[in-house]
């Protein structure tokens, strides 16, 4: 059964998109008749590194980075590791005690490498959002010291949708960079969930670092990009051969390098006219939704949002009883052949080490999402819901949806 069987709605493109058929066809035109470990110096291999460089190219020319700039990854997970662990251990070194600013409702794939390098001795802020998932730019500004290493703040938030300012945050950033005469702090943003819809203009946005997944661009599992801009310092945290600029050891995916700068390609492509479809499917799921629930609240900022994110929480009656239980409604929807979410997918495997600081940002160990209740709504975490549009949505989709509510939110 695929993602787009008519008999089943699927409403988790946050989690995951599916391989675009001409991101297939690319893959499979490559796998057909290259093979060869591009490092290699015979004909076959000058082939595929062909390959790998006019794919970092066109990466980089959609982006408006230098082809250099471009490290290929197996992921959105391993380039913020490579991000943050990176330049974390090539500043480490005795007396000094480096210190990284993020959010509270970062993505695990961050919070779990700050909770390593706190543990590695590192100091990490951790900045509060405002009620609608809005990092305050000031609050940025305060936090910075002199041994600041990093700022990293989520371009959009990948469970309530909330676009983050990361132009002003920049503009900050350099201001103290300049005031005080250093190429530090760095400024890191996931892009993951933004790539779709939002410009990845690096030079306009005003990032070091930036990073990609291919799953969330309908591209290859297990390929993703990491912009470094030149002049940051990192070191490698994959040791091996000395691929990617010495920076991430291993033999390179031809293929699937190959289909992540086609989906790339289509993405910029498309970008406009897919984020005003989807604006208005989103917001006549949002009008829909509260028309119904009338005590439904929103997570998110409403003006600042991915235009594919809708996120509710159905909050307790009068009587205090929960009007809602996130994970029954996501087997309950499931049921009615509807595939959703209440938090991010990469949360339902904890580690087997979980901090009492991670305990604390997770809003504790009963928390269906840290997020949600990072934005300070009583019973909201344990109720509520996660719907992301795709390619494959339609507005018809949202009256099925809202029909399968009513069965289940009391």
């Amino acid at each position: 059964m695929g993602l787009f069987d008519k008999k089943r709605i699927f409403l988790d493109y946050a989690s995951i998109t599916p391989v675009a058929p001409e991101v297939s066809n690319e893959m499979l035109k490559i796998e057909k008749v290259v093979f060869a470990n591009p490092s290699a110096i015979y004909t076959e291999a000058l082939a595929a590194k062909d390959i790998v460089d006019k794919s970092r190219q066109k990466i980089a020319d959609l982006i408006h980075a230098q082809k250099s700039e471009i490290i290929f990854t197996s992921g959105g997970t391993e380039g913020n590791n490579l991000a943050m662990l990176g330049v974390f251990e090539f500043y480490k070194k005795e007396n000094f005690r480096p210190h990284i600013i993020t959010t509270n409702i970062e993505h695990p794939a961050i919070l779990e490498v700050c909770k390593e390098i706190e543990r590695r001795g590192g100091e990490v802020t951790y900045l509060s959002v405002s009620p609608e998932g809005l990092v305050n730019p000031k609050n940025v500004r305060e936090a910075l010291k002199e041994n600041t290493l990093l700022v990293t703040v989520a371009y959009a938030n990948n469970e309530i949708g909330t676009i983050q300012p990361i132009k002003e945050i920049s503009r900050i950033i350099k201001d103290y960079r300049l005031k005080n005469k250093t190429d530090l702090p760095y400024f890191h943003t996931d892009a993951c969930q933004a790539a779709l819809y939002l410009s990845l203009d690096v030079l306009k946005l005003g990032v070091d670092i930036l990073t990609i997944d291919g799953i969330k661009v309908y591209g290859p599992k297990g390929c993703g990009i990491l912009y470094l801009r030149h002049g940051v310092d990192i070191m490698p945290i994959i040791f091996g051969g000395g691929q990617e600029r010495g920076l991430r050891s291993g033999t390179e995916n031809v293929p699937a390098i190959a289909g992540l700068a086609k989906a790339m390609e289509i993405a910029d492509s498309t970008r406009e006219k897919e984020s005003a479809r989807l604006s208005l499917i989103r917001d006549y799921a949002i009008e829909n939704i509260l028309k119904t629930f009338p005590k439904a609240i929103l997570n998110g900022s409403r003006e600042y949002r991915l235009p594919n994110n809708i996120n509710f929480c159905f909050p307790a009656s009068s009587a205090g009883r929960p009007s809602l239980d996130a994970e029954f409604a996501v087997i309950s929807l499931d049921v009615a052949g509807i595939s959703a979410s209440y938090s991010s997918s990469c949360r339902s495997l904890k580690p087997a080490r979980h901090s009492l600081r991670h305990q604390a940002l997770a809003g504790g160990e009963d928390s269906f999402s840290y997020v949600v209740s990072a934005l300070d709504r009583k019973n909201c975490s344990n109720s509520s819901l996660r719907f992301t549009l795709g390619r494959g949505s339609q507005k018809k989709d949202i009256d099925t949806l809202v029909i399968a509510l009513k069965n289940i939110v009391i």
